[in-house]
């Protein structure tokens, strides 16, 4: 039976980190079962533009301050991203390299909490990465995975209600806002319209539309024609305002959604901030943390 080139994959490089901790002196000899050693690993999409990275680094502020005794590590699942900060000169592992070099730091439970938004296809490469460290012969005992920022209905409603706390102070009553989120082929993209509902109970005139699954940016303006909206504020659904912000959204190029919005008539007023920027959406993550920390015990 073929397997799967992601698991191929994978299967590959949990080897290659096998054989590195197997080398390692840390893992050198048969000596009594290792003290619990508990970690945090955050991972993320990751963002190649330097003024958003202050978003990730205020996130890892907040989990310091939350839980000051536990070290924290950081993992990024997009290669090319990973890539990009390499050729900078910064450390940007990915999330099972980061695993096996908290394994040859003699960590045996590790948190990984995910920092994506939804729960497609980089949320559970990262599920299986973090399986497969699982239990292994010198390696982790536990680890388990936090919940994405949408991980359950609960979640969806939640968010919505983050959002709105982090509405732009200027924005004026009926002033449509549209949230931009990535959205993807995965299955998980029905979490876009599932926020969409919730937050339509808090406020019509928010809307949700993705660069690459649906609503679509058609969809929202659709809903922007129903509006008659003259001015419509742009902020990203994406834990920084990375590349898709500054030009799929707030770009000069003819078909980015400011753009768009400016030909027909529209002042668009996009707002560079990610996520997890606002404390009110930061908290979700956090309490997703914390439930992966119970479930090492």
């Amino acid at each position: 039976m073929s397997r799967h080139p992601m698991v191929t994959r994978l299967l590959c490089l949990v080897f290659s980190c096998l054989i590195i901790l197997a080398c390692s002196p840390a893992f050198a000899g048969h000596g009594a079962p290792k003290a619990q050693k508990t970690g945090i690993l955050l991972v993320a999409f990751g963002t190649s533009v330097e003024e958003a990275r202050p978003a990730l680094d205020k996130m890892g502020d907040r989990v310091r301050a939350a839980h000051p005794d536990i070290p924290v590590r950081w993992a990024y699942t997009a290669k090319m991203i990973r890539a990009k900060l390499r050729a900078e000169g910064i450390a940007a592992p990915s999330p099972a390299e980061a695993l096996a070099g908290m394994a040859e730091e003699g960590f045996t439970h590790v948190a990984v909490q995910s920092l994506h938004t939804i729960p497609g296809e980089e949320f559970h490469g990262l599920l299986e990465t973090a399986h497969a460290f699982q239990g292994l012969p010198k390696g982790l005992t536990r680890v388990s995975v936090g919940l994405p920022l949408i991980g359950t209905t609960a979640d969806a409603e939640a968010v919505a209600e983050a959002l709105v706390a982090s509405l732009p102070a200027d924005r004026k009553p009926g002033e449509p806002v549209v949230f931009m989120g990535h959205g993807t082929p995965h299955p998980a993209d029905i979490c876009y319209p599932g926020l969409q509902y919730y937050l339509w109970r808090l406020d019509p005139d928010l809307l949700v539309g993705t660069v690459e699954g649906s609503p679509s940016f058609d969809n929202v303006m659709a809903e922007l024609d129903v509006r008659k909206a003259k001015r419509v504020w742009l902020m990203p659904l994406m834990a920084v305002a990375g590349d898709h912000a500054r030009n799929d959204m707030a770009g000069d190029e003819d078909d980015s959604w400011t753009s768009q919005l400016a030909r027909r008539g529209i002042e668009a007023k996009p707002v560079l901030h990610g996520t997890a920027e606002s404390d009110a959406v930061a908290a979700i993550w956090l309490r997703h943390l914390d439930d992966a920390l119970a479930r090492l015990n």
